[in-house]
């Protein structure tokens, strides 16, 4: 057999497979099959078999052109697309649905700025195999900035859409807010506020996440940075009642948020909206001064329902934790502590020989710091001259909080027939789950700081776009429990439990997981973000031919026996 180059007068050459035969002492030949429409490469390679040369020879004849991180990639991206978030980006393929894409799989895998995300996907400078899977090896950074414009318009439909899969009439709605600082100062949305992540003076935004009963989540809002977890309420009632069409909601909210202001103005005048919070110190301590719950009544762990004219057509559950008890009566005992040490210096600064803090002012002022700063003013009496200071603890008042130490009232409009009182309690405990959310977007997993961004859209979009990321990562989390160091028997500890009010204890299961670190068929356990960088080390590389570059395939690194399970468990292929 030959390949054999025919011209045309007015086409290209064909280019045709034959063999040649004698008959009757003639040479003759005959077509096979007509080759023209392959590329050149390929007929190259056809001649090369048909004269007889060696094809595999790794050694001589390949070079690996290059390798990318490509297993994280296939993990996230696989996801990704088997949960049909893709397809709630936009339902055809585009240009846009890939960018924004991959600015949801990069944050999983790399939470960087747009512009490094950019740079990790364009061919010259890829640090994964994601801007070659999805096509887009070509982008630049602001096609980014762009594609997170047209994100934030689509935000409304695609939390509706997220919100028919997740939430259903009558259903647990869990809702809590956070907040994140800004280094810079030109973002409208950024304001001086009250902080949760301790870092005083800096300007910040408020972040309100709906999720299901699951910890799933569905629902992302950013607000100005001085505005009070409270205002935020009526705004997120309304979007799920209105944007989302569902009329009958129980909502979980703490105490800080789901306010006597809140229940009397926005929850209490809709009869298809229920709610669980709890009651905050003052409200304990005034129902415990007027002998509406007596602490001692209660045995550990236990849990109690109080009928209470104050709070009309609701129900109070009360509960006590020894474990809580405990630490309250430690941290009061060090601060109490703290609080004395610093008052006595002050005091013997008043009664030193050389320079003497003098004048009732320059007293007070010291005196103020200290017990404002322990916050513990409650718990003493002071007596400030102008020349002297002297201080002394309330025990009377130590005594009261004391034993009130591991008390906390859970307050719901749920009716009894609805939800019995431990299930009110595990609503609420619920909210952990959210909390876990907020931590794994703004640290260890998807890092929403540093906020690069100064407009209110990008800022918005920004957080969605972390949302989104979490999403994906939720639903890994729950498919890849037996190689993390998650709990498998949640379900069955959740049974054995003694009372609602216990913590839920590990499972045997677990607990040998975490000490030798392995799981139960021998392989390694990991933490989510160590098991993407395990991944990561599964390469996609690029193999061509010595003689021409044009002649070459793809090659898979073999995965690891731990990389092969985490595949499996997702159901995803590493090939694309």
């Amino acid at each position: 057999m030959y390949i054999a180059t025919v011209p045309n007068r007015n086409s290209p050459p064909a280019i045709l497979l034959r063999e040649s035969y004698r008959e009757n002492g003639k040479v003759k030949s005959n077509t096979i099959a007509n080759l023209s429409s392959l590329p050149a490469e390929k007929i190259e390679g056809f001649r090369r078999v048909l004269r007889g040369d060696v094809l595999l020879s790794p050694e001589e004849e390949f070079e690996n052109t290059r390798s990318l991180p490509h297993g994280h990639v296939a993990a996230v991206l696989g996801t990704l697309k088997s949960i049909g978030l893709d397809t709630l980006i936009a339902t055809k393929q585009s240009r846009q649905r890939d960018l924004a894409t991959a600015m949801i799989v990069w944050r999983v895998i790399d939470p960087v700025s747009k512009l490094s995300t950019a740079q990790g996907l364009r061919g010259e400078t890829a640090r994964s195999s994601l801007g070659g899977v999805l096509g887009i090896e070509d982008v630049e950074d602001d096609e980014l900035y762009a594609t997170m414009d047209w994100l934030f318009t689509r935000q409304g439909w695609m939390e509706k859409q997220l919100a028919k899969r997740h939430l259903a009439d009558g259903s647990l709605v869990l809702y809590d807010v956070t907040s994140t600082y800004f280094e810079g100062r030109c973002c409208p949305l950024a304001r001086l506020g009250h902080g949760r992540d301790g870092k005083k003076g800096k300007l910040q935004i408020v972040i309100g996440l709906v999720c299901n009963q699951q910890g799933c989540p569905v629902s992302v809002e950013v607000f100005e940075g001085n505005t009070g977890d409270p205002k935020t309420v009526r705004g997120q009632i309304q979007k799920v009642r209105e944007k989302f069409g569902i009329r009958r909601i129980v909502l979980v909210g703490d105490r800080g948020m789901i306010t006597e202001a809140r229940i009397r103005e926005d929850l209490k005048t809709d009869k298809d909206l229920d709610w669980v919070t709890a009651l905050r110190a003052p409200a304990i301590k005034e129902l415990a001064e007027n002998k509406r719950i007596t602490p001692e009544l209660y045995d550990d762990w236990g849990l109690a329902e109080v009928n209470c004219e104050e709070y009309p057509g609701e129900r109070l559950i009360v509960c006590k934790n020894p474990l809580l008890a405990v630490e309250r009566a430690r941290k009061r005992k060090d601060l109490l502590g703290a609080t004395e040490k610093n008052l006595e210096e002050i005091k013997q600064a008043t009664q030193r020989e050389k320079q003497p803090l003098t004048g009732a002012a320059n007293i007070g002022v010291r005196v103020g710091k200290v017990i404002n700063h322990y916050k513990m003013a409650k718990h003493f009496v002071t007596e400030i001259g102008e020349t002297g200071f002297s201080y002394r603890r309330k025990e009377e008042s130590i005594a009261e909080e004391g034993a009130l130490d591991g008390i906390y009232v859970i307050r719901t409009s749920v009716s009894k027939e609805q939800m019995s009182a431990e299930d009110a309690v595990s609503s609420y405990k619920r909210l952990s789950v959210v909390e876990r959310a907020f931590r794994c977007i703004k640290t260890v997993d998807l890092k929403i700081r540093p906020i690069n961004h100064r407009l209110a859209e990008r800022v918005r979009s920004h957080v969605f776009i972390c949302m989104l990321a979490y999403y994906v990562e939720w639903h890994m989390r729950g498919k890849l429990k037996t190689v993390l160091f998650d709990d498998t028997d949640v379900q069955r500890m959740e049974k054995e439990r003694i009372s609602a009010v216990a913590p839920r204890e590990r499972s045997p299961k677990a607990k040998r997981k975490a000490n030798s670190k392995s799981m139960e068929q021998g392989l390694p356990a990991q933490s989510f973000r160590t098991l993407l960088k395990d991944l990561g080390t599964l390469t996609k590389n690029w193999m061509a031919t010595k003689s021409d570059a044009r002649i070459g395939f793809v090659l898979y690194t073999n995965p690891t026996p731990l990389q092969a399970k985490v595949f499996e468990l997702l159901g995803v292929s590493v090939r694309m």
